[in-house]
């Protein structure tokens, strides 16, 4: 049966540093002595022998008590000229690395040393450098959801401020201009749809002749507006309110939307202009100016003594005229709304639509009833029809009833509208034109949060691929602590193992390991003040 003191066993690495302190295998003070150790460590690292070795051992690393070993027996080789007869070194370099040992194997200060960096890298160190690579992680992947977000809202609204261009029939690049280019042109537009409508006299007249048998009202005229443009186009309303055509036109004069005044221009205005060409006579006099500034220095008895209020002349009253619309002007000229033509004037255009539709409902109904069976009631109805009326068909019910719906999408359509708008009122161009711009801000905002996302996305990238490293190394450290106390003796002086050694845990004669825990005190006695005791810890499992 093998002997207990060389039993393996496990101790978990929470407590081991409790373990060691409670089973005084080390002192109670041990910080104030890793202290000085520290102090001293960082001393004599000051004065070091050119060696490669030496170098890679104090860089980078934390030096601990194996270190110091590996570094004494270095020393052995640079400094074997110092060694007198009696086997000591005269060398400073190699008393004060022997000095450091030998507090190092104080109480076995070393094994709480090793002990507390082992805990902490496993508990603090390792947990933490994980959480920021996975942070990383984390950041990278909703960078990159908020990347394909940014770019798929940019391409959004810089599609709806293409399709919203192309619905006022613009391309964008000056929309302000463009629109009301637009707005110049409508006349014209306008012009055509009145010279279209001359086409629909046939249609006009299929309805008047219905209307006339139905309502048996022959002297009633429909479609008024509709039958003044099919003779005369999109004449000015001047024509129609009055029968005569005008001697002149005077169009009102499209407002242009104002320059924006630079912040750093003050306009003074015209002040002192006129004084200045009055010259520089001080002595005007208030009545000399013209001015009446409502003040009276004589005084009058009848106001004095009366006290009564002058409400002024009863007999002068005021008359008041209120002018119609286009009045003003003399005969003959078409001025303000009466310059307008029928279509461009938005009450003449809103009849001429709703008679547009009225005739088009007409012809409609007209070829679905056309379409169904002719009953004993209606061919007996419309055998007293006007010839106008039997002598259609379906097929051209149909075709005048497109060419009506035609007319009507022409002034409905949403570009037509807006473009009323513009005509009625120029500031509308001012909002369209925000109102487009701020789509194609939003889309460049958008654009510049993707570049910005990508950019920290990849900040995580690099931050993370610096992190990795740093968890290998650490790692890599941890698992050299966790092998360390379990092969070597307090008083062992064998030298400190290289890292091309297979296997530090490996036996020699002089040292004897062997590993007791808090859980085999429980199973035998254990003495606190033995030396032999090794340690080997099993909770890096977890994360190795």
């Amino acid at each position: 049966m093998q002997d207990h003191q060389h039993v393996p066993i496990d101790i978990q690495t929470s407590k081991l540093l409790d373990w060691l302190v409670d089973r005084r295998h080390c002192n109670l003070k041990w910080q104030s002595l890793v202290l000085t150790i520290r102090e001293k460590i960082n001393a004599a690292i000051q004065d070091m022998p050119e060696s490669q070795e030496i170098a890679q051992l104090l860089s980078g690393s934390y030096i601990h008590y194996f270190h110091c070993l590996r570094i004494v027996e270095l020393l052995k080789g640079t400094e074997a000229s110092t060694k007198n007869i009696f086997g000591r070194y005269s060398s400073q370099r190699m008393k004060d690395w022997q000095e450091i040992v030998a507090l190092y194997e104080k109480d076995n200060t070393y094994l709480v040393e090793l002990s507390n960096l082992l805990v902490r890298n496993v508990t603090y160190e390792i947990p933490s450098l994980k959480k920021q690579i996975a942070k990383c992680q984390q950041l990278q992947q909703e960078y990159s959801r908020k990347e394909e977000e940014g770019q798929a809202g940019a391409a959004e609204m810089r599609e709806q401020f293409y399709h919203s261009c192309k619905q006022y029939g613009i391309t964008g690049d000056n929309v302000q201009r463009e629109l009301l280019a637009l707005v110049k042109d409508l006349p014209s537009q306008l012009a055509e749809i009145g010279a279209a409508a001359q086409s629909l006299g046939e249609a006009i007249d299929l309805y008047q002749a219905c209307v006339g048998f139905v309502c048996e009202s022959r002297t009633e005229q429909v479609l008024p507006m509709l039958r003044f443009v099919q003779t005369r186009g999109n004449s000015t309303v001047y024509e129609w309110r009055t029968g005569t055509e005008p001697s002149v036109v005077e169009r009102p004069h499209l407002e242009e939307p104002p320059e924006q005044v630079e912040e750093d221009a003050i306009d003074w205005g015209d002040f002192g202009v006129e004084v200045a060409s009055e010259g520089a006579d001080s002595g005007i006099s208030a009545q000399a100016a013209g001015i009446d500034w409502g003040i009276s220095l004589e005084s009058d008895s009848k106001e004095a003594g009366g006290g009564e209020i002058d409400w002024g002349d009863d007999a002068a009253a005021l008359q008041i005229t209120v002018l119609e619309a286009g009045t003003q002007a003399p005969k003959g000229v078409a001025r303000g709304p009466d310059a307008l033509t029928l279509l461009e004037y938005p009450e003449t255009r809103n009849q001429f639509i709703d008679e547009l539709m009225e005739l088009e409902i007409f012809l409609s109904q007209r070829a679905v009833e056309m379409s169904e069976e002719a009953d004993i009631l209606s061919v007996s109805q419309f055998q007293l029809a006007p010839a106008i009326l039997q002598g259609q068909t379906k097929a051209k019910m149909v075709t005048m009833a497109s060419a009506l719906q035609d007319l009507i999408g022409q002034l409905t359509s949403l570009r037509m509208q807006h473009l009323f708008m513009i005509l009625a009122s120029p500031r509308y161009v001012d909002r369209v034109t925000e109102l487009l711009q701020q789509k194609l801000k939003q889309s460049q905002l958008l654009a510049l949060k993707k570049e910005l996302m990508l950019q920290k996305q990849q900040e995580a990238l690099r931050e993370q691929a610096a992190l990795e490293p740093k968890l290998d190394l650490l790692l890599e450290k941890t698992k050299e602590l966790q092998k360390l106390p379990s092969g070597w003796r307090r008083d062992s002086q064998e030298p400190f193992p290289s890292r091309d050694q297979a296997d530090w845990r490996t036996e020699s004669p002089k040292m004897e390991p062997s590993v007791l825990s808090a859980r085999s005190c429980l199973n035998w006695s254990c003495d606190p003040s033995a030396s032999n005791h090794n340690f080997c810890s099993s909770s890096l499992s977890s994360w190795t």
